[in-house]
């Protein structure tokens, strides 16, 4: 039994880790003291999102919009909850990486009608938004 717990686990965090999109911006590695934004869209019923358009559209829109103050971002495409059978909390996790703080709000700021004014063209989701900084 646990031997097979184990498996499913392992084939979940391959699964996972092959259906993560990551887009490099500039070639700055993440490292400790980063602040990075992390964007959660929650799941729940009747709530939907285009993963393409959010990957080939609107990223990339953000990161030309935010310019060299981003250092990289990445998506995250939602697989299962804890096990297989349970419900994905998050459709997509969005991260993008910055020098810190003051280089996100001063790079955002300008811009933010037009990114949240994007976000209809992909969900109908009210995302939430984390700001950490990066300890590892």
């Amino acid at each position: 039994m646990k031997s097979g717990f184990l498996a499913l686990l392992l084939s979940i965090m391959v699964l996972n880790m092959s259906c993560q999109l990551k887009t490099t911006v500039g070639s700055t590695k993440n490292k400790k003291g980063m602040t990075k934004v992390t964007i959660l869209y929650p799941n729940a019923e009747g709530k939907t999102f285009d993963m393409d358009y959010y990957a080939d559209k609107h990223m990339p829109m953000v990161a030309e919009l935010l310019g060299n103050a981003l250092n990289t971002y990445a998506i995250d495409k939602g697989l299962a909850g804890r096990t297989p059978d349970d419900v994905i909390p998050y459709l997509a996790i969005g991260y993008l990486y910055f020098d810190n703080l003051d280089s996100y709000q001063n790079a955002f700021a300008p811009h933010v009608a037009q990114i949240t004014g994007d976000i209809p063209n992909y969900t109908n989701i009210q995302p939430v938004v984390q700001i950490s900084e990066v300890l590892q």
